[in-house]
């Protein structure tokens, strides 16, 4: 058991420094337990399930009063866009990760093409890699949605404004709807599952034990679902797969209506009302989860089941972190999550340096959610990268 520690601790150095970065010791201390039961005791690891002592206050509103004229407007948007994926989606497509005439996932979205011993494989073999990477990727998109809809239930039951619960109702459906459609396309057409990555679940862990609504709101709905729009969006550019586009884009559109929820929510709430000593707390803590959100996507898991026999995981991290596909994709899902950070008050001249580091300020000024439609979000997906790796 030491031992095991030891190793995890030793695996993990990086993003432990990483949970550190911001300086603000409030935040670390929050950050230190679920860092802990992810990173060093691997609580999902090797389980069925995982207990959470969950910290929450049911907030009941009693006059029932409808305030908010944009909140009621995304309550019946999301009554209304409500589907059912037995009959919206054709689940009679055929899917065949091997086929190379229909990718399901193509070179732009494959960092493995930059790894010399990827490249010296059977053809077949590379094709056998490339469907599990698409698993590893959709299974933390399944991990992500069934946190979302546990933290979904929370905010709605935590979160003050009448209006707000009941759009919040709308979107427990939606993610009980995600989950249900990812775990189906990997459990009937990929045929193949893996166990959430120790990032996420870090995220997860923090999001559902912290007390407060805000933070809820701003790691949720903010910050996994602002990098969720991103990772769906660039999955569907790369992919030829017709059922998996089509999965996608109507995700999408939920998505969408989600981090709007969070900026309304939030936009009040610390442009107006926060006192500057916790607006910057949550300044800090949003850079910490970026930080963990990016490491998200090491790929650990299918690391450990293909290269760890050939290269250290120091050596992998490296690889991932500074190939081209990684820039492009780190470029692609943040684009999405910085404007929205900037509409909320969290984009400082204080932390500014920060996401500038490690090159996710460019992005500041793009389009906040809410300042998207549902139409602007898919038709976003449907291009190529602006650029293409050579």
């Amino acid at each position: 058991m030491i031992f095991k520690l030891a190793e995890n601790a030793v695996n993990n150095a990086g993003v432990l420094r990483d949970a550190t970065r911001s300086g603000n010791l409030s935040v670390v201390m929050d950050l230190m337990g679920p860092a802990v039961r992810g990173l060093l005791l691997q609580k999902a690891k090797g389980a069925l399930a995982t207990e959470l002592n969950v910290a929450s206050t049911a907030n009941f509103t009693w006059n029932y009063e409808q305030s908010r004229p944009e909140l009621q407007k995304l309550y019946h948007a999301g009554v209304s866009a409500q589907w059912d994926a037995r009959k919206t989606l054709d689940w009679s497509t055929q899917v065949d990760p091997l086929n190379e005439r229909v990718p399901v996932i193509t070179d732009n979205m494959l960092p493995l093409r930059e790894l010399p011993a990827f490249r010296k494989l059977p053809a077949r073999t590379q094709q056998r890699q490339r469907a599990a990477l698409l698993s590893w990727i959709m299974s933390q998109f399944l991990h992500g949605e069934q946190g979302a809809l546990y933290v979904a239930c929370q905010v709605t039951q935590t979160v003050q404004d009448y209006d707000a619960k009941l759009y919040g109702s709308t979107q427990v459906m939606d993610e009980a709807r995600h989950v249900d459609v990812f775990n189906r396309y990997l459990t009937e057409k990929l045929e193949k599952k893996y166990e959430i990555n120790d990032n996420l679940y870090v995220i997860l862990d923090a999001l559902m034990t912290d007390g407060r609504w805000d933070i809820k709101f701003l790691g949720m709905q903010i910050m996994i679902e602002g990098l969720a729009l991103g990772s769906f969006g660039t999955l569907r550019k790369s992919s030829k797969e017709p059922l998996l586009r089509e999965l996608l884009k109507y995700v999408m559109m939920d998505e969408g209506r989600h981090v709007h929820f969070g900026v309304v929510a939030l936009e009040e709430c610390y442009v107006r009302d926060l006192p500057e000593s916790e607006r910057r707390e949550r300044e800090d803590w949003a850079y910490e989860m970026a930080l963990f959100l990016r490491n998200r996507f090491l790929g650990h898991e299918f690391y450990e089941e293909y290269y760890a026999h050939s290269m250290s995981r120091f050596t992998w991290d490296r690889f991932i972190l500074e190939s081209e596909y990684m820039k492009l994709f780190r470029e692609q899902i943040f684009r999405k999550l910085m404007p929205n950070l900037r509409r909320i008050g969290l984009l400082s001249d204080r932390v500014r340096p920060f996401y500038e580091q490690i090159g996710l300020l460019m992005y500041e000024h793009e389009k906040a959610a809410n300042e998207m439609t549902q139409e602007e979000l898919v038709a976003d997906s449907d291009g190529e990268f602006a650029r293409t790796p050579a």
